[in-house]
């Protein structure tokens, strides 16, 4: 984590705490903890162990440094947004991991990609994001696959976010979840590799991922 780095505070007596590097179900058993939950003052101490470290309604989640894929797979989504908004910067920003996107004092993620649209620029500070960034990208990996498909993506619904992309590796798809009327977050497309299909959003209007080049 960015910031001013202390003691570790001690995720058995205040916060759970699930540590992706214990496997995809076991990294969901909370550890023995009275009701308290951590704040991002006690994210922001945690020493920095190179790791993913997120809070969820106050638990703590440790996330492995990312592989050798998921890192390709992220930069080149991230050279797609970078292209696209080189032409059309009156669109919005995008950022990558790690990059705190403060919810709450609570709630508080380093999402792999997000896109923050011109209309809601005043939540980007000069250190995070303290708000809801419209779209949000996750590139799935064993230990944080039920994570991202559930916990975060429950988070998401409940804050806002606009848009929330699910990116497979294994799969070589992207699931696409967009706000709707109701206030739901439905997933509205189920896109492939295999069948050629191609990533757009009206978030970014005239922004086209090519999954077969995103996945090549």
């Amino acid at each position: 984590m960015a910031g001013p780095f202390g003691l570790a505070p001690n995720p058995q007596s205040s916060g759970r705490c699930y540590d992706a590097r214990m496997g995809a179900d076991d990294a969901m058993q909370p550890a023995p903890r009275p009701d308290t939950r951590l704040t991002y003052d006690d994210l922001v101490a945690l020493p920095d162990d190179g790791r993913r470290h997120e809070l969820i309604d106050g638990d703590h989640y440790v996330t492995p440094s990312p592989d050798t894929r998921h890192q390709r797979l992220v930069i080149r989504l991230a050279g797609a947004f970078t292209t696209h908004l080189a032409a059309h910067p009156d669109q919005g920003e995008a950022f990558i991991a790690p990059f705190d996107v403060l919810f709450s004092e609570f709630d508080v993620v380093e999402p792999d990609l997000l896109f923050v649209a011109a209309d809601q620029s005043d939540i980007v500070t000069a250190k995070h994001v303290r708000g809801v960034p419209a779209l949000v990208v996750e590139i799935l990996s064993p230990g944080t696959r039920r994570v991202d498909e559930k916990i975060k993506y429950r988070l998401f619904e409940r804050v806002g976010v606009r848009e929330y992309w699910l990116v497979d590796p294994e799969l070589d798809l992207v699931k696409v979840y967009r706000r709707a009327a109701d206030g739901t977050l439905p997933r509205v497309a189920e896109l492939s590799a295999e069948a050629g299909h191609i990533l757009t959003t009206p978030i970014v209007p005239g922004l086209v991922v090519a999954l077969a080049d995103l996945f090549r």
